[in-house]
């Protein structure tokens, strides 16, 4: 299916995308749409013949647990109300801990990287295929950038994403700014990579932009697409034609001529046959752990590789988590991913062959993208305490983990400065205390309640 040159549309360019020339199709964070309230910019586009494609980014496949069953069904809603021909998700972690662990579950906010090993590998799998059952159209996974790496990791990333295909016959996205950021912070030489995948099965392509600090990568998503990027691109296609290939924005989005230029270049970029020299990384970014490129034993599967592969059954699957008992690779998994993930946002110690200073750096990137997403979904925060907001938050979530998404995170960091006595101002505190109020209750307060409790507060306050 050939989709040609597209762009991740977002709100804050709608109006944008539609007048920029050349783009083909467009893609949608599939957990920010409503399919019975689509925008208006959406439905325009749709109605031109414009393509629309969900991209999730929460069902967290790569997770020791079995991928909620509600989850892929507001997945499927969503690609059946867009006129999608396939959706995206990704290869990662997002959520650890739970039944399997007997700890609570913990939210990462964020896409963490999968351990490529076996057992992970045989999760990965069922989970794929429990999707692939669930939704209406075809699946395509995307590579994902990682700041650190798995101790004792037993595939490449190519060898990986190569296994995965072969057993799932998934489909590929492959986003060529993280196979740079990979290369930059852990080592991985990118041609390697696109040697050992099946290029075959690459649906399209991501390319997106980031900047470099003190010798780490960030894919930010908020800078200009890099040459070191557009080089990897340029390698994929003296592989194979990608059938499409999408910019993404996610932050600072510049003018619309700046977005038509970046647009361009991308265009002229697949155009081009020969491949470019990859530099090596600097000498400060060893490579992983049994990251080879050569076929070693690590990359022979084991005689058990299906042993829990199972479907579950009807039953079990309406819990998603449930019926993983019994497996010793999802057991495996779940224990490892849960003192990951708790070391990065429950200060917990450092788990045995994870450098501590890129986990550290992590951590402090988890927090930090954390505080900008609760000011996001809850802007009143930072209006009502002003420039105290992120400190206040950052010292928040260094002992209290996510644990049921963004909004709910905006009212238990309200919740605990008022317990706190804060903030100092009485002004403030009585604007925080409404906020909280009007949003914790189990159903919105009537407009007249408001102005009765803003009357109280008034009078309190003289």
């Amino acid at each position: 299916m050939e989709l040609g040159i597209g762009i991740g549309w977002r709100p804050e360019i709608a109006d944008a995308v539609e007048e920029l020339p050349g783009v083909d199709w467009v893609e949608v964070v599939a957990e920010n749409v409503c399919p019975g309230h689509l925008p208006a910019a959406l439905t325009r586009l749709r109605s031109r013949g414009t393509r629309i494609i969900p991209h999730g980014v929460s069902l967290g496949l790569g997770g020791a647990d079995r991928p909620s069953r509600q989850r892929l069904a507001d997945l499927a809603e969503r690609a059946t109300a867009l006129g999608a021909p396939l959706v995206t998700e990704h290869i990662a972690f997002v959520r650890a801990g739970g039944p399997l662990t007997a700890s609570p579950q913990l939210e990462a906010g964020h896409l963490l990287p999968v351990p490529r090993t076996w057992d992970a590998l045989k999760v990965l799998c069922e989970n794929v295929r429990i999707a692939q059952d669930s939704l209406p159209v075809p699946l395509a996974l995307e590579n994902i950038a990682a700041l650190i790496s798995w101790p004792g990791e037993e595939l490449t990333e190519g060898q990986f994403l190569a296994e995965l295909v072969e057993r799932t016959g998934v489909g590929l996205l492959i986003d060529v700014a993280n196979l740079h950021t990979n290369h930059v912070n852990r080592g991985e030489d990118p041609a390697k990579a696109l040697d050992e995948l099946p290029v075959e099965a690459i649906a399209y392509v991501h390319v997106a932009g980031g900047i470099e600090r003190d010798g780490i990568w960030h894919d930010t998503h908020a800078h200009p697409v890099t040459q070191p990027v557009l080089d990897i691109l340029t390698e994929l296609r003296s592989r194979v034609s990608p059938p499409g290939v999408l910019l993404e924005r996610d932050d600072d989005f510049p003018p619309k001529d700046e977005l038509a230029a970046e647009l361009e270049t991308i265009r002229a970029t697949v155009t081009i046959r020969t491949p470019v020299t990859i530099s090596a990384p600097a000498a400060s970014h060893a490579p992983i752990p049994g990251a080879r490129g050569d076929k070693t034993p690590n990359a022979r599967p084991p005689a058990d590789i299906d042993a829990c592969e199972e479907s579950p059954s009807p039953a079990l699957s309406l819990k998603g988590a449930a019926g993983t008992e019994g497996c010793p690779s999802r057991e495996r998994v779940a224990l490892a991913q849960a003192a990951l993930l708790s070391a990065l946002v429950a200060g917990t110690p450092v788990p045995e062959g994870f450098a501590s200073r890129r986990l550290g750096v992590q951590s402090r990137a988890l927090a930090a993208k954390r505080a900008d997403v609760v000011a996001k979904v809850a802007p009143e925060l930072p209006q009502i305490l002003g420039r105290g907001y992120r400190d206040a938050f950052l010292a928040y979530a260094k002992s209290r983990p996510m644990k049921s998404g963004y909004r709910r995170d905006a009212l238990d960091f309200a919740e605990h400065l008022l317990v706190a006595g804060r903030p100092d101002d009485d002004s403030a505190r009585r604007l925080l205390t409404r906020w909280w109020e009007e949003r914790a209750a189990p159903h919105p307060p009537r407009r007249a309640t408001r102005f009765v409790r803003a009357a109280r507060a008034a009078l309190v306050g003289r």
